[in-house]
C-alpha cells in the first residue's frame, strides 16, 4: 500500500516552510506600514487640534465633543477617545516637526510614544529612549524599566583600559554597552549576604539579571570551571555577546573595589582568550562589578594591563532604599515647607 506522503513532492515541506516565511514578512510589513499610518494620522490629528486651540482657544469640552462624533462616525476605530485625542494634541506639541515622526517615531507603537510623553520632559532623552526602544526592540514594559532606571545616565559609565586594550571600533562600542551602576532591585538579599549569595541570587533571577545587563549577552555559566596547570579555577559568570563577538567574564565583589581584584581578572580573561576563544572571537572582556569604587585607584589598577577590563558598580535593594530620605527625613521637609509657608501667610496679611 502506498503511503500518502508519497504523493507529494520530495521538497513539499521546504517550499510550505518557504511560503509560511513569506508570508510571515508579508503580515509584518503590513502591520509596519499600518502602524506608519496611524502614528501619522494621530500626529496630523494632534497638530490640527493643537492650531485651532491656539487659534480660536478651544477648549476640553470641544475635545470631548470632537471625540464622541468621530466615534460615533467611525465605530469600528479605536483610538478616538477625549484621552487619546490629548495625547495626539500633546504628541504634536512635543514633535513640531514631522520629519522626526516620518523617521523615527512612526516605528514605535502608539503605546510606547504614550510613555516617553508621560515619562520624560526632555526631548532629546525622548528621541534617545525611542531610538534605543526601536534597535533593542523593547517592549512598553521593558521601556518603563529602562527609563525609570536612568538607563541613559548609567550607560558607558564604567572606568575601562578599552582604549588601550581593544581596536576601534570595537573599544567605543564595548564601552557603550557597559552601565555603572547596574540597579539589582530585583533580587532580596540579606544584610549579611556574601558573593556566593548574591551571584546565586543573579542566576536565579536570570532574565531580569540579563535584561538589565542589556542587549546581546548570552549566559554562558556560572562557577565556570577552568583548568590551567592541572588546577581548577572558576569563574563567577561567563557570558558571550553577540554583537561583540567575545566573551565576557563577570566577577562579583560585594565590597570596593581593590587593585588585586584587576590582576585576578586578567588572570581569568588570559585564560578564556587561550582556552575558548576561536579565531574568529574578539578579544575576552573582564567585568568586575563591586559595591563601590575610587577613581584613580582603578585607573592605576588597570593601567598597564594588556587585557580589556572595566570595572563598574552594583546597586542593592538595600543601598537604594538607603540612597531615598527617611520617614524622618520626609517629615522634617514638609515641616520646613509648612513653616515657610506659615511665614509667608503672615507677612502677607501685615503687608
Amino acid at each position: 500500500m502506498t503511503k500518502q506522503s508519497s504523493l507529494f513532492p520530495q521538497d513539499y515541506d521546504a517550499f510550505l516552510n518557504q511560503l509560511k516565511e513569506q508570508i510571515r514578512c508579508a503580515q509584518v510589513s503590513a502591520a509596519t506600514a499600518l502602524n506608519r499610518e496611524a502614528i501619522l494620522l494621530y500626529w496630523q490629528l494632534g497638530k490640527e487640534i493643537l492650531e485651532r486651540q491656539e487659534r480660536e482657544g478651544w477648549g476640553t469640552k470641544v475635545v470631548e465633543r470632537l471625540a464622541k462624533d468621530l466615534r460615533r462616525e467611525f465605530p469600528d476605530v479605536q483610538g478616538f477617545s477625549a484621552r487619546n485625542l490629548k495625547y495626539m494634541r500633546a504628541f504634536a506639541e512635543a514633535y513640531p516637526n514631522v520629519e522626526i515622526v516620518q523617521q523615527l517615531l512612526h516605528k514605535l507603537p502608539w503605546g510606547h510614544l504614550i510613555r516617553l510623553l508621560d515619562s520624560l520632559k526632555n526631548p532629546d532623552e525622548r528621541i534617545w529612549y525611542a531610538q534605543q526602544a526601536i534597535e533593542n526592540g523593547w517592549s512598553r514594559t521593558v521601556l518603563a524599566y529602562q527609563i525609570e532606571s536612568g538607563l541613559h545616565k548609567r550607560l558607558g559609565g564604567a572606568i575601562t583600559n578599552f582604549d588601550f586594550t581593544l581596536p576601534k571600533p570595537q573599544s567605543d562600542l564595548a564601552k557603550d554597552l557597559i552601565k555603572d551602576p547596574y540597579n539589582f532591585s530585583f533580587l532580596t538579599l540579606g544584610k549579611d549576604a556574601q558573593e556566593r549569595d548574591l551571584e546565586n541570587a543573579l542566576v536565579n533571577h536570570i532574565r531580569d539579571f540579563l535584561l538589565e545587563l542589556g542587549m546581546g549577552f548570552a549566559f554562558m555559566g556560572s562557577q565556570y570551571p577552568i583548568t590551567v596547570d592541572g588546577k581548577e579555577y572558576r569563574l563567577d559568570l561567563l557570558f558571550y555577546h553577540v554583537r561583540l563577538r567575545c566573551y565576557v567574564v563577570l566577577e562579583l565583589k560585594m565590597v570596593e573595589f581593590e587593585p588585586e581584584f584587576s590582576g585576578k581578572l586578567n588572570f581569568y580573561v588570559s585564560a578564556i582568550d587561550d582556552l575558548l576563544r576561536h579565531e574568529d572571537d574578539q578579544p575576552t572582556i573582564g567585568i568586575i562589578l563591586c559595591k563601590s569604587k575610587r577613581k584613580t585607584t582603578v585607573e592605576y589598577a588597570l593601567r598597564n594591563l594588556s587585557t580589556p577590563i572595566a570595572v563598574s558598580t552594583h546597586q542593592l535593594p538595600d543601598q537604594l532604599r538607603q540612597n531615598l530620605p527617611s520617614s524622618e527625613q520626609l517629615e522634617m521637609e514638609i515641616d520646613t515647607k509648612l513653616s515657610k509657608i506659615a511665614s509667608q501667610t503672615s507677612e502677607d496679611e501685615e503687608n
